[in-house]
């Protein structure tokens, strides 16, 4: 039986030309300043990951099922409803922090913000750091 394969994989496109091409002014440059903090966070450059979604690092993982494959250690994507913040292991490992983030919601691994406005952006790069630091040491061991 053929394995399934990731569909969500790194392309060549330009992070700076996806972004400009948010249609909401605001969200656009939300968007912007959202990659300036995960770039500050992780150190890392960013690169599209499939045609929406805007990561940094990569790791891989293995679930108990044997379903395995390679993620970004933190990302994002300016969605039509809102931001989705790609926290991969910072929604469960410090609940504090989103105890004091501010108007959001969040689901297994997103974290989803209408605007930048509505959190604490010093409580959020906290998150995002933790979270990619998280990632990065925990590989394989979803």
């Amino acid at each position: 039986m053929a394995k399934a394969e990731n569909k969500t994989k790194p392309t060549g496109k330009s992070v700076t030309e996806f972004l400009n091409q948010v249609e909401h002014e605001q969200k656009r440059a939300d968007s912007f300043a959202i990659l300036e903090m995960m770039k500050a966070q992780t150190g890392l450059e960013p690169k599209m990951w499939g045609d929406s979604m805007i990561g940094f690092g990569e790791y891989h993982y293995k679930y108990a099922s044997g379903h395995e494959g390679d993620i970004f250690l933190v990302g994002f994507s300016p969605r039509k409803q809102n931001l989705t913040l790609y926290v991969m292991a910072g929604i469960n490992q410090h609940p504090e922090l989103f105890e004091r983030l501010g108007k959001h919601k969040t689901s297994k691994a997103c974290l989803y913000i209408n605007k930048l406005a509505d959190v604490d952006t010093e409580v959020l790069q906290e998150i995002i750091k933790k979270s990619a630091e998280y990632s990065a040491k925990h590989q394989s061991t979803c």
